[in-house]
This record gives structure tokens, C-alpha cells and sequence, in this order.
């Protein structure tokens, strides 16, 4: 992490150290009041940036205790995804509504705060340290990330049966909930802003023939609380720990989406993606696995490919996104959105997708620079000589 300087800070949308603190004083109940302000320390660039501007805070308490703080700033700036996503503020709630009252949830929520004056949000979490995202684990990859994974799949599916009782809760009315015009939306959008690529993919033009039939599972669903984007990126790992951070998307919907959007990606065998499914549904469903659940599931996994390729014009046509098209096909066609008889079209030297969730680990590798490297290794590896 690289410090913040004075002439960085005046050159961002970071608030300066004194305005700084009186946010944390007023914020942070039961630490600080006007008469014991926080001291501000240090200041913090982490390393990985987002939309939100955000950094780490080393402060002085009343008590004279120090603490780290990861402070998330809304600066004006948004993301709302036709929305799918809300802002600091919206995050904000869903951690001191929904969050904080769960039994050993982490990041902690130290507070929040809003100007009175401008109306920027500041958002104030424990800082994590030396923690590491799930996507990034690449120490002995094979075998820790996966186990990682299994932990990520019984945590999810525990958070979806609790949250599941609590829909109808005055206190989750906040929440964003997804309806049928909310769906319909991004097939929409991904027959617009895919339009240039129907000579490349035929089918793409008959996908408003789907009319409502591809979002019927996830409607019929059982509905619970969601993360909304729980991709492994989501997840932080500290020893045995994990922390779920990026609640912005949260929202009342289909758990399976939130299962689909965990094993998504990282070319990894089909066997174990059936395990982390298990691991979900045995703490989901203790008593039995609904009977729809394979279909809402696929459901799920056609709205993540139109949630990306309908969010921007751009992301729908450039070249990290095409193997979602192959996808899209073969999962409509599981549905029954589509006659069999009609593959889409590949790029030269490209496999087909399986027949499954998740997409061919040559697709991963083009996808994902740590698959890549992983590959690497694993071939240098066969190429030695046995001694």
C-alpha cells in the first residue's frame, strides 16, 4: 500500500485529514465525541482500486487505542447498472440493517456518515490485514482455493436459508428487489448492444422470442437476501477466515444466482463445481433439494451472461466477452429457449463449450492471467526430466 500525500489528496476525490476526522468522530459512536476527536495517522492507498474511491486509515481513538479503518467514499460517483447496483449510502444500510446483527459476519461495520452540506457518503469497515482475495489465491492453486471455495459454497448457502425467513422483515424493505421488468431489461439490452455480432451469432436475434420463459424459474423461486456479484473477487481469505465485502448489489432474489455467479469462471473441473453445488445445497436445503432447483439454477446462469453483455455497448462486443456467447447458447438451450439444431458460431480454433455450468479452461486461460500462469507451471512441470 502506498501512503497518501497532502498534494495526492487536494488532487482526488479523497476529503482532506481535518474533514476526515470529523467524519470519524461523528461516526464512530461510543469511541469519539467532539470534546476526544479521532486523530488521523496515516493515510493509505490500497492496492486494488474500485469504483468507489476508498483508502486506509490509521487512526488515534479517544481511548488512545489505534485502529486501522477501510473507508469507502461515494465522491459523486456512481454505478447503478439500470439497477443492479446501488451506492455507498445503499451499501451502507445493508451492513447496519442486515450485516452487523449477524453472529461473527466480518468486515465488522464501524459506522457511516453523510455531509450535511454536500451529501457525500463516507462508509467506515474494519480493515482486514493481510488478507487475500479468492480470485487471486494462487499458492499451491489447485488444492487451497478449491477448499477455499468449499467454505465459500457452505457460508453462502447457511447466509440464503437464514436471510430466506426475512423477505418480508420492515427492516429488508430497502433492499432492491428483482421483478420481471428488471429482467426483461437486460435480454433487451443484450439484443441492442449485441446487434453487431448477429452476422458472427444468428441465434442472438431470436433471443426477445424468449419473451419471459428464461426468468419464470428465478421468479418462481423461493426468494432470500443476495450478495449479487458473490464472484470470488468478492471474498477475502485470511488464514481460515473469510470476509464478503461489496454489498452495494445486494438485493431480494433467487439464491441460485448468487451459486452461479461463485463457480463462474476459472476453468475448473466439472467435478468440483458439482461439490461446491452440493456443499450449497446441503446447507441451503437440510431437508431436501427443491425440485426445480437445476433449472433455476441454469436460469441463474443465463441472467449473469445478459447482466454483462447488456450492462454497456462496449462490454457486449470486445473480445473477453465473446466466450459468454457459447455459453448463453448452450444454457438457453438446456431451457428449452432454443432448438438444439442450431450451434452458434466459434472462433477458429476455439471448443465448444461443455454442457455445463461453467466455460472450457482454454476459455479460462485467455480470461484469467492466473489460469494462464497456472498452466504454465503444470506444463513446465511435465516437461522436466524424471530423475
Amino acid at each position: 500500500m502506498k501512503p497518501i500525500s497532502i498534494d495526492a489528496v487536494r488532487q482526488s476525490p479523497l476529503p482532506d485529514s481535518a474533514t476526515l476526522a470529523d467524519r470519524m468522530t461523528a461516526a464512530l459512536p461510543g469511541v469519539a465525541d467532539a470534546s476526544r476527536p479521532v486523530t488521523i495517522l496515516r493515510r493509505e492507498l490500497p492496492s486494488i482500486t474500485s469504483t468507489f474511491p476508498n483508502e486506509i486509515v490509521t487512526c488515534s481513538l479517544s481511548n488512545g487505542r489505534r485502529r486501522r479503518v477501510f473507508v469507502k467514499y461515494k465522491a459523486g460517483q456512481s454505478h447503478a447498472s439500470y439497477g443492479h447496483r446501488g451506492d455507498v449510502p445503499y451499501e451502507a444500510e445493508v451492513y447496519r440493517r442486515v450485516l452487523q446483527g449477524l453472529p461473527d459476519f466480518r468486515p465488522k461495520y464501524l459506522g457511516a456518515h453523510t455531509d450535511p452540506k454536500t451529501g457525500d457518503a463516507s462508509l467506515f469497515l474494519e480493515y482486514v490485514d493481510r488478507n487475500v482475495r479468492l480470485s487471486d489465491i494462487r499458492w499451491k492453486f489447485a488444492m487451497r482455493q478449491p477448499r477455499a471455495l468449499d467454505r465459500a459454497a457452505r457460508w453462502l448457502g447457511r447466509f440464503h436459508l437464514d436471510q430466506e425467513a426475512r423477505v418480508h422483515d420492515p427492516a429488508l424493505s430497502f433492499l432492491k428487489r428483482y421483478d420481471a421488468e428488471y429482467f426483461r431489461g437486460w435480454a433487451e439490452r443484450t439484443s441492442e448492444f449485441a446487434r453487431p455480432l448477429y452476422r458472427r451469432f444468428p441465434w442472438l436475434a431470436g433471443i426477445r422470442d424468449w419473451g419471459d420463459a428464461w426468468f419464470a424459474p428465478l421468479l418462481a423461486a423461493k426468494p432470500t437476501m443476495i450478495h449479487g456479484e458473490f464472484y470470488t473477487k468478492t471474498i477475502l481469505m485470511r488464514a481460515q477466515s473469510l470476509f464478503i465485502v461489496d454489498w452495494e448489489s445486494a438485493a431480494i432474489a433467487a439464491g441460485e444466482i448468487d451459486l452461479a455467479a461463485l463457480t463462474e469462471g476459472n476453468g475448473w473441473r466439472r467435478q468440483r463445481v458439482r461439490r461446491w453445488e452440493d456443499q450449497y445445497k446441503r446447507s441451503r436445503w437440510p431437508e431436501g433439494l427443491p425440485d426445480a432447483f437445476q433449472g433455476t439454477l441454469d436460469a441463474a446462469r443465463v441472467y449473469l451472461h445478459l447482466r454483462w453483455l447488456g450492462d454497456r455497448p462496449d462490454w457486449s462486443v470486445r473480445e473477453k466477452s465473446l466466450w459468454r456467447y457459447d455459453h448463453l447458447h448452450a444454457t438457453a438451450q438446456r431451457l428449452g429457449l432454443m432448438p438444439s439444431a442450431s450451434p452458434p458460431a466459434r472462433r477458429a480454433g476455439n471448443p465448444p463449450p461443455a454442457a455445463g455450468p461453467l466455460f472450457t479452461r482454454s476459455a479460462a486461460r485467455r480470461s484469467d492471467p492466473g489460469a494462464r500462469l497456472c498452466a504454465r507451471d503444470r506444463s513446465q512441470r511435465r516437461s522436466r526430466p524424471s530423475r
